[in-house]
């Protein structure tokens, strides 16, 4: 038995035939998963390469009989075995192109082939009977190849390993439908990439012993068109109802009592309407159902007003003004200025300022990012800081924790009066090594200090304030004295899933300031005679970036 190809022979499904055969050839599983998945790191590539295995390529083919079929690919060939009916393509094919699947026959033959390891693979010819009146229906199959792709075999699998497959294929393709072949008892999953360089790798199918209709269900209703962009346009309904469980205190609430009457009654609802308000929080896995009523998850725990690392705030935060500044985000968009200004009529600051209770709600939201601040102590030695000075620091979380875990070192909190009144619980356990200075940062910030700490401040402002307030801090800082940045970081190419890339959004919209890349602060900090020192990641997907004075 051979598998190989006649140059000599012509037309196009011979051709795609062909083309198809050497992709088997050269390829072996971790090969494919590159190529299919260009984004998948190696580390995960290789664990999904253990659990998967390269099993074939596949072509349709479009001859005007499936009669005989087998003896024309033998002659060419291809020893091809029995014929088995196509369920999953025949089906595509009907609604792809509106003819009843009654009026289409579409079967499968597979011919071994070995690829680039040595291992025994399969070309798998998909042969659809084509008449005259499903010509069309031919010719635009072979223009774009719908139907062609590569395929894991994903051996003894079990649903809850299947599942692990399935969603870390569909972190990197899109799910395009699938099926239960009965005929040859297998489930058949398949993916999409339809902007792939290379149009063999557009279609990925998973293929694995055995029917698993939860799975199947799952998969086949995320294959649905516009299901992922329903999702994002209802993204804002998602903000609102977390918004309003918190303003609620929905979350408090549950902690006393699972009850729907009872929860109606502490929060003055309307009963029918916190059902159905609590019934959405549990898809958003806020909450979860318990026979007594609503329970909160995890998730929804941090919602709470009395534990730590509450989200309260923020949600209230995110729910409330910054959901309004949002709305006018068009309007950022198209002038490069805060929308926020436009809606509130000044900008953040100046609006905060002039808003004592917004004010100290936006500082206590800021905690909720204080996570971010867990390992700074860890990785860095604060022992040889005399005096560490916390620039616009807020309510004092990240100085608290300096101090805290250093017990010789003494703080300078520098902020505007509005910040500062809100400090005092956090620093009380420090309270006797600690200076409190009002000010302005964008005018002046305190000398003699040994580290200075610019935390989430940068972001909020253009690159010419930035200059701006570096400069100040140059002029404050010692010779001796550490400057330390604490920002997140846009990645420097690709589209990797940081949340410095909606924050960037969020900074166009309601400070006017941006998210940077490394190199964009390496630049700044060169402008106000600083030399970027070192970089580290924290929590959260932030960065801590050390400059000290140039020369």
């Amino acid at each position: 038995m051979t598998s190989t190809l006649t140059p000599t022979l012509a037309g196009p499904d011979l051709a795609r035939l062909r083309a198809t055969l050497e992709l088997v050839r050269a390829n072996d599983t971790e090969s494919v998963l590159a190529a299919a998945m260009p984004s998948l790191p190696p580390a995960e590539r290789a664990a999904l390469a253990g659990r998967t295995r390269f099993a074939h390529a596949a072509v349709l083919i479009f001859p005007n009989s499936l009669d005989g079929l087998r003896e024309q690919l033998a002659a060419h060939g291809l020893d091809v075995g029995a014929m088995t009916p196509s369920v999953v393509v025949r089906d595509r094919l009907s609604r792809r192109y509106g003819v009843p699947a009654a009026e289409l026959q579409v079967g499968i033959l597979r011919a071994p082939v070995t690829d680039a390891a040595g291992q025994p693979r399969e070309l798998e010819i998909f042969a659809m009977a084509t008449p005259p009146e499903l010509a069309h229906l031919a010719a635009d199959e072979r223009r774009h190849g719908r139907e062609n792709h590569v395929a894991l075999a994903v051996p003894e699998a079990d649903p809850v390993m299947l599942a692990g497959v399935q969603r870390t294929t569909a972190a990197h393709l899109r799910p395009d439908g699938g099926g239960y072949n009965r005929h040859e008892n297998c489930t058949v999953l398949y993916f999409r990439d339809a902007q792939h360089a290379n149009p063999a790798f557009h279609r990925l199918e998973m293929i694995s012993t055995g029917e698993f209709p939860p799975l199947l269900a799952a998969h086949l209703r995320d294959s649905a068109p516009g299901l992922g962009l329903l999702r994002l346009l209802t993204g804002a309904w998602a903000t609102q109802a977390v918004a309003t469980a918190v303003e609620l205190r929905l979350p408090d609430h549950l902690a006393d009592t699972a009850e729907l009457p009872a929860l109606a009654a502490a929060t003055g609802t309307h009963q029918d309407s916190l059902g159905r308000l609590l019934r959405y929080l549990a898809t958003l896995d806020v909450v979860r159902a318990v026979p007594a009523g609503y329970a909160l998850t995890e998730l929804g725990e941090l919602l709470r007003t009395d534990v730590d690392g509450s989200m309260h705030s923020l949600a209230r935060m995110y729910g409330g003004p910054f959901y309004r500044s949002f709305g006018a985000l068009t309007e950022a968009v198209r002038t490069g200025e805060e929308s926020f200004a436009k809606v509130f009529g000044a900008h953040h600051f100046t609006h905060l300022a002039g808003d004592p209770e917004l004010a100290e709600l936006f500082h206590q939201s800021m905690a909720a990012s204080n996570a971010m601040f867990s390992e700074l102590t860890r990785l860095v030695d604060f022992g040889a800081a005399g005096t560490v000075v916390d620039i616009a620091g807020g309510n004092g979380e990240l100085l608290a924790r300096v101090l805290t875990a250093n017990p010789t070192a003494r703080g300078i909190l520098f902020d505007l009066p509005s910040a500062l009144v809100t400090a005092g619980p956090t620093l009380q356990p420090v309270a006797e090594r600690v200076t409190m200075v009002p000010g302005d940062f964008t005018r002046t910030v305190p000398g003699g200090g040994d580290v200075y700490l610019l935390s989430r401040v940068l972001h909020d402002w253009d690159d010419a304030r930035c200059q701006d307030i570096l400069a100040i801090c140059a002029a404050a800082m010692p010779e001796h004295a550490e400057l330390m940045i604490i920002e997140r970081l846009l990645p420097e190419t690709g589209q990797a899933d940081s949340l410095a890339v909606p924050w960037d959004i969020h900074m166009l919209c309601n400070v006017g300031g941006c998210e940077r890349t490394e190199a964009h602060y390496r630049a700044l900090l060169a402008t106000a005679g600083f030399e970027l020192t070192g970089t580290t990641p924290l929590p959260l997907d932030g960065f801590l970036l050390r400059a000290r004075k140039a020369g």
